[in-house]
């Protein structure tokens, strides 16, 4: 068996990568499917897994802000999107015997617990899957801001950044610049100074003030959460130095 690099990790699991490439809907079935195959196969190796959901498949807060909604609503709204989208990934997991939990930052007791990091870190010591839902609980933070926080919160050894269909951080936006250059790896001022739009500055800062390393992928390329966790080069790594 392959051995892992890392004992805990933080999945950040982009909203938008649950959509898959449909055209209508919000949920792509066979997306989640395959993310909750990956995420097993992680965990059977004996890592702990915690899973921070996005919601831009559904709602994003600065969009409806555009349209004249009150941006603390909106926020709050996308908030509750990131819970559809954990219940969804809870339920696929547990269908492949993934025994799994999720905690979200805004009550919503009927469905899912409420985040409490001594239980969160619980969860994990006894090989459950734990999934963070509702970001940090807090408008203008951003669910990659929830992903630093939670990482650090329960002691991740890495966060695992997947973005939708971008395999790393560029340049420039690959989807519409052929010349965007691809980093394999930066620091986090790099990141910070260069302006490059993968993380809000706010979860890249927390990420340098704790040594968080940053793995920066395409999670929907087959194997890639495998190797991001067992230290194959992939993607973009984000370091100190």
């Amino acid at each position: 068996m392959t051995v892992p690099k890392y004992k805990r990790i933080l999945l950040k699991l982009s909203g938008e990568a649950f959509k898959g490439k449909t055209e209508s809907g919000i949920i792509d079935p066979t997306i989640v499917n395959n993310i909750a195959h990956q995420i097993k196969l992680v965990h059977d190796m004996g890592v702990q897994v915690g899973v921070v959901v996005g919601s831009g498949n559904i709602w994003r807060g600065a969009t409806a802000e555009k349209m004249g909604i009150d941006r603390v609503q909106a926020d709050y709204a996308g908030m509750l999107a990131t819970i559809i989208n954990a219940l969804v990934l809870q339920d696929a997991l547990e269908k492949i015997s993934v025994v799994t939990r999720t905690q979200t930052a805004i009550d919503v007791q009927k469905v899912a617990e409420p985040y409490i990091r001594r239980r969160a870190i619980s969860h994990l010591e006894k090989g459950i899957v734990v999934i963070f839902a509702a970001g940090t609980g807090n408008p203008y933070m951003t669910t990659d801001t929830a992903a630093a926080l939670r990482a650090i919160e329960i002691d991740a050894e890495a966060l695992l950044l997947t973005k939708n269909n971008v395999d790393g951080i560029y340049s420039a936006d690959p989807k519409s610049d052929p010349s965007a250059r691809k980093f394999n790896h930066l620091t986090y001022l790099e990141v910070l100074n260069m302006r490059l739009q993968v993380m809000d500055a706010t979860a890249i800062t927390l990420c340098l003030e704790n040594k968080l390393p940053i793995i920066v992928f395409n999670a929907m390329i087959e194997g890639s959460i495998e190797k991001a966790v067992t230290g194959e080069p992939i993607g973009t790594l984000v370091t100190g130095s």
